[in-house]
């Protein structure tokens, strides 16, 4: 890797061995490994642990999840939170579980439509919840550094599983709770 980076910068005009550049292909690298770090994490792992439900059985809410991506279109990051809720049926797990798993998921190349689905049926399938909600808001550097220009605008899908997708009211109080009605 280190010298198909030198070669990069090579054909970019760059002289790669200039004192500014000679440690980049190493820094590039390691960042990749931290950007591309979630192959490596296991989802069963993640939402493991879980509690029981005798304490709860409202919705559960953790919203303005930090996310940062990768774009598998143009490699570059994009930015932004997630808001995640679940109405849980037998199973629970402790809210930081739920931004490792956006982590997780984040951290491999990616689209954010994809991203919100991926989330929503992972807690679909592992905790099995009579319904959950996703919803990510981001900035893509793809749509500001290039093509369109355009700095200022966010992307924002969702994905709504079980009674947030059949119950009108459930979604509602979802969007309502993060501030998207």
């Amino acid at each position: 890797m280190r010298e198909l980076l030198r070669e990069w910068l090579r054909s970019i005009g760059e002289d790669p061995d200039r004192e500014g550049l000679r440690k980049t292909p190493e820094r590039l690298r390691e960042t990749w490994a931290f950007l591309t770090s979630g192959y490596k994490d296991r989802i069963e792992d993640i939402l493991t642990a879980g509690i029981s439900t005798d304490i709860c059985d409202e919705m559960v809410l953790l919203k303005d999840i930090e996310v940062l991506s990768v774009c598998e279109h143009h490699f570059l990051p994009f930015y932004g939170r997630c808001h995640i809720a679940y109405l849980p049926d037998t199973m629970m797990v402790g809210l930081g579980r739920l931004a490792r798993l956006v982590d997780a998921l984040s951290r491999r190349l990616q689209i954010q439509e994809r991203l919100t689905i991926q989330i929503a049926e992972a807690i679909q399938a592992h905790l099995k919840p009579k319904g959950v909600g996703v919803v990510i808001e981001a900035r893509h550097l793809c749509m500001a550094l290039k093509g369109v220009e355009k700095q200022h605008c966010r992307a924002v899908t969702s994905s709504m599983l079980g009674c947030f997708r059949s119950r009108q009211e459930t979604r509602m109080e979802f969007l309502n709770l993060v501030g998207l009605k």
